[in-house]
């Protein structure tokens, strides 16, 4: 099965690769996490990220591995869950809780934790035509370029799905995931989930 990579895909590439040039899209300066305190604070967190094939019962995918995942990134999420840029119910309450630092330390102990027996860090280990876009931002092994993009890398398929429709129908906002995805036919998002899934990255944390 191959992808056709459309025009209108390959227009949205350039306009966010603007963005990016531009700055627009740096991750804002995040304060410095303490892993040690956010193992602690992590406890909540792990009643639904303990486990690889952990799925809360009122959702129909994986809740996605944490361990490895880049700190700046997290506490991003984090705050778009509070902050209504992401919907979920489950999230939202639980990243209203915490302050900033609290986040911070959060992120920092899930950025540095892990099934051990997992070998951390992306292996292209086949290559995928779309993925040559999205590696603009998340690097052709999906590990991201930046410190708040995302590692996609050995993440949860049915979660990158999940993800990538968020995005697609609005319940997630972002200035640069917003316009690339919005083209994305479902057969795409199909393809770059199990791609990026078939890679060795993020890892998922268990509890000790």
């Amino acid at each position: 099965m191959r992808l056709q990579v459309i025009s209108k895909y390959e227009t949205a590439i350039a306009a966010v690769t603007l963005i990016v040039a531009a700055g627009l899209s740096a991750p804002r300066a995040m304060a410095a996490g303490d892993a040690a305190r956010g193992e602690t604070l992590s406890y909540a967190c792990l009643s639904c990220h303990d486990s690889e094939g952990s799925r809360r019962a009122d959702l129909p995918y994986r809740v996605p591995k944490l361990g490895g995942q880049k700190a700046s990134y997290l506490l991003v999420a984090l705050k778009a869950y509070r902050d209504g840029a992401r919907r979920d119910p489950g999230m939202t309450a639980l990243a209203g809780t915490l302050t900033d630092q609290e986040m911070a330390d959060v992120a920092a102990y899930f950025a540095n934790s892990g099934n051990e027996n997992a070998a951390p860090g992306g292996s292209p280990g086949g290559s995928f035509k779309a993925a040559r876009n999205c590696g603009a931002c998340h690097g052709q092994n999906g590990i991201g370029l930046s410190p708040g993009w995302p590692t996609l890398a050995g993440q949860h398929e049915d979660y990158l799905v999940h993800a990538l429709n968020q995005y697609r129908s609005g319940m997630r906002q972002d200035a640069v995931m917003g316009p690339v995805v919005s083209s994305l036919s479902d057969e795409t998002v199909a393809l770059l989930a199990k791609y990026y899934s078939s890679l060795e990255g993020l890892r998922t944390t268990e509890v000790k």
